[in-house]
């Protein structure tokens, strides 16, 4: 771990209204964590799109576990020891950490606009080595680390031309400093 990290971090409980009624796990059963983008313009959208409730049968919606803002400051919007819904199949093994980055917004789906442009803040990747450094403290099963894009391989029709295929979900993005993380954290990255 960087000299320059600090070895604690604040993290702002903000649970999401429907906390309670997501499933509940051992926190041994926590092997995997998953990065994310919130492909949203800032955290007070990322926060509304996190309370909609898109499953009528429990009343929960989709969101990861941690939000980390540019400035670098974390919110915990699920307790580890719920499970969120944040990636498709790997959903109870597994802790979301979602980055504030723009990414595609707003034409996720339009071939046109694939590019991610904005890079991650060092406030971000800095608060993201020592959530991970924290985790894995309080999560001795806690083995893997992958982004959303190296698991959820599925495609999807472009928004603007129906015989383009693109991937459904292409986050972290290229911008994110895999090469730094990784052998910072002591994760073994999980690409299937």
């Amino acid at each position: 771990m960087p000299i320059d990290l600090p070895t604690e971090l604040s993290i702002r409980d903000w649970p999401l209204p429907y906390e309670s009624r997501l499933q509940t796990r051992a926190l041994d059963a926590i092997d995997l964590v998953v990065i994310h983008c919130t492909e949203l313009p800032d955290m007070a959208m990322t926060r509304e799109f996190g309370e909609r409730v898109r499953y009528p049968a429990t009343q929960t919606g989709n969101s990861g576990h941690y939000y980390i803002d540019t400035d670098g400051s974390v919110s915990r919007f699920v307790a580890n020891n719920r499970v969120a819904n944040h990636t498709f199949g790997y959903n109870t093994r597994s802790l979301g950490i979602e980055i504030a980055n723009i990414g595609r917004y707003p034409h996720w789906g339009d071939s046109r606009y694939q590019t991610f442009m904005v890079a991650y803040t060092k406030q971000q990747i800095d608060a993201l080595l020592v959530l991970l450094r924290q985790l894995r403290h309080d999560l001795p099963s806690l083995r893997y680390i992958a982004g959303h894009e190296d698991l959820d391989r599925r495609m999807e029709a472009a928004s603007d031309d129906p015989t383009i295929m693109l991937p459904r979900r292409q986050d972290p993005g290229p911008l994110f400093p895999w090469a730094q993380v990784v052998p910072v954290v002591r994760l073994e990255r999980l690409i299937p």
